[in-house]
C-alpha cells in the first residue's frame, strides 16, 4: 500500500512538471521566413551536435586503419599524378592547356565539396534512422554535417595545389587569389541547399541517392575541368544552343572551378573567357542563399513524416 502511494505521488510530481513545462512543437515551425529563422535558432542550438557528427564522421573513413588522415593525402596526389600524365600526357589533352596537371586539379579540388557534400547529404537521414527514431533534433544537421569533412578533404587537396602551383611557377600573388573562397562559398551554399533538398526526398524516394551519383559523375564531365571553357564556347556560339552557353557558364560548378582555376592556375585565363567574373559569383551567392532558403522549406514540410518512413 505504501509502495503504491510513493508511485502515486511521484507519478503526480511528475505530471506537474510536465504541465509547467513550456510547449515546444517537435515539427516543423511556422512557415516562410519566420519558421526559417526558427529553424536555424534550433540548428544553432544544437551546434555541439553538428560538431560531434563531423568529428564521428572523419574518425569513421579511416577507422581501424594503420595511416589513419595519412590516407587524405594519398588519394589527391594520385588523381594529380593520374591526370597530369595519363589524360594530359598520353591522351594529349595537356597539348592545349598549359600547366594541365594545375589546371585540371584546381577544378577537380573544388568539385569534391559539390560531390561530397551532396552525395554523402543525400542519404544522411537514412543512414542516421536510428537516431531519428528515437529523439527529437533539427534533421538538419545531418545533412549539414557532410560539410566539415568536405571541407578538410578540401583543406588537404588545397595544400596540394598550392605547393604544386609554386613549384611549376603556375601561382602569381594577387587579388586574384580572392576568387578562391569566393568560389568555396558559392559551392557551399549551393551544395548545401541541394543536400537539404534531396535528403529529405531520398526518404520517401529512396532511388534518389542513386541517381545522384550518376548526375554528380555527368556534372564533373560536364564542367570545364578536364577541358577549357573555350572549348565550349566553340562548340555553342553561333549555333542555335548558343543560349545553353549562358546557363552553362553561370552554373554554380562552373563558376566555382572558374574561380579556382583564375586563383591558382593562370591569373586573367578565366575570366578572359567568363566577363564579370566577380558580379557572376555575386549573384550565384545571393540565389544560392534564395535557393537554400527554399530547400529548408520543402524539408520543414516533409520531415513530419521521416520516422514513419524510416
Amino acid at each position: 500500500m505504501r509502495q503504491e502511494l510513493a508511485l502515486s505521488e511521484v507519478a503526480t510530481r511528475r505530471a506537474q512538471q510536465l504541465a509547467s513545462t513550456p510547449w515546444e512543437h517537435a515539427g516543423a515551425r511556422s512557415s516562410g521566413i519566420g519558421g526559417f529563422v526558427a529553424s536555424v535558432r534550433d540548428i544553432w542550438r544544437y551546434r555541439e551536435l553538428l560538431g560531434r557528427l563531423t568529428k564521428r564522421e572523419l574518425k569513421a573513413r579511416y577507422k581501424d586503419s594503420k595511416l589513419g588522415f595519412a590516407w587524405s593525402l594519398v588519394r589527391p596526389l594520385t588523381m594529380l599524378f593520374v591526370y597530369a600524365i595519363v589524360v594530359g600526357q598520353f591522351l594529349g589533352a595537356a597539348r592545349s592547356i598549359e600547366n594541365f596537371g594545375i589546371y585540371i586539379f584546381a577544378g577537380l579540388a573544388i568539385y569534391t565539396v559539390f560531390a561530397e557534400v551532396i552525395g554523402g547529404g543525400t542519404s544522411s537521414i537514412v543512414t542516421n534512422s536510428g537516431l531519428i527514431k528515437k529523439v527529437y533534433l533539427p534533421r538538419e544537421v545531418f545533412p549539414l554535417a557532410t560539410i566539415g569533412p568536405a571541407m578538410f578533404t578540401l583543406a588537404i587537396q588545397l595544400a596540394i595545389l598550392i605547393v604544386a602551383a609554386l613549384v611549376t611557377g603556375a601561382l602569381a600573388v594577387g587579388p586574384h587569389l580572392l576568387y578562391a573562397p569566393f568560389a568555396i562559398v558559392v559551392a557551399l551554399v549551393w551544395s548545401a541547399a541541394f543536400a537539404i533538398l534531396l535528403s529529405a526526398i531520398n526518404v520517401y524516394l529512396r532511388d534518389i541517392a542513386y541517381l545522384v551519383d550518376v548526375v554528380l559523375v555527368l556534372v564533373m564531365w560536364g564542367s570545364p575541368i578536364l577541358y577549357s571553357i573555350s572549348m565550349v564556347e566553340g562548340q555553342l556560339q553561333g549555333t542555335a544552343f548558343e543560349w545553353l552557353l549562358t546557363l552553362y557558364v553561370n552554373s554554380p560548378v562552373t563558376l566555382s572551378v572558374l574561380g579556382f582555376q583564375e586563383a591558382f592556375w593562370q591569373p586573367g585565363a578565366a575570366s578572359a573567357h567568363v566577363p564579370d567574373l566577380w558580379l557572376n559569383m555575386l549573384i550565384s551567392v545571393g540565389a544560392g542563399l534564395i535557393a537554400l532558403f527554399f530547400a529548408q522549406r520543402v524539408f520543414a514540410r516533409l520531415q513530419g513524416d521521416f520516422a514513419q518512413e524510416l
